[in-house]
């Protein structure tokens, strides 16, 4: 009795079937073997904001989601302004206290984009110190009264607003602290190099 083999064939038939789709015909070129995925997929992208295919209309392509950065930024100029903060003294202070991440927490607990702790944040009247613009309104005001009690010293504003006005009143200045010296002088360079760029 010979076996039956439809059973198989019709296996082998499937099978050349998936294979026909899965591997290129000998007229269509090989894909070429590329790098890591992450490398395929950024060449993808650009490839597809520069020519668009016709596939997708324009009104297919995904909106631009306004960044979380865009909310604060466009009270920036305002909040400054209103507190008589130059905005890009505010700008050097947020990048240096949290690289403009709301959602940023040291490790003593400060909070947001201006790295505000809880007492303080509190004593400003922010509510939730991860709110962007309410952190950065609190920050704002915070940096004018500091600028008001030490008549304008930049120095000692920025030295108070890191270390405390406590300390700074103690010490009659900058504290000995490496961390609050390294901190003024970052915000103090990174101010005077963004001023230079608006002049």
């Amino acid at each position: 009795m010979r076996p039956n083999l439809s059973g198989m064939t019709r296996v082998l038939g499937r099978i050349e079937e998936i294979e026909r789709k899965v591997r290129p015909r000998r007229d269509e070129p090989t894909p070429e073997k590329s790098g890591r995925f992450v490398d395929i997929l950024a060449r993808e992208e650009v490839e597809a904001v520069a020519k668009p295919s016709s596939k997708k209309s324009a009104e297919n392509l995904p909106r631009s989601v306004p960044s979380p950065e865009a909310e604060w930024e466009s009270q920036l100029s305002f909040l400054a302004a209103e507190y008589g903060v130059d905005e890009e003294l505010v700008r050097a202070v947020v990048r240096i206290e949290s690289g403009g991440r709301p959602d940023a927490v040291s490790h003593k607990g400060a909070m947001g984009l201006m790295q505000l702790m809880p007492g303080t944040a509190r004593m400003l009247g922010v509510e939730d110190p991860y709110d962007p613009v309410q952190n950065l309104e609190g920050g704002i005001k915070y940096l004018s009264q500091l600028s008001d009690k030490y008549n304008g010293d930049l120095v000692k504003t920025l030295a108070a607003y890191n270390a405390g006005p406590g300390r700074v009143d103690s010490y009659g200045g900058v504290p000995p602290f490496e961390e609050t010296q390294r901190y003024v002088r970052n915000v103090l360079a990174l101010y005077e190099r963004n001023s230079g760029r608006r002049n």
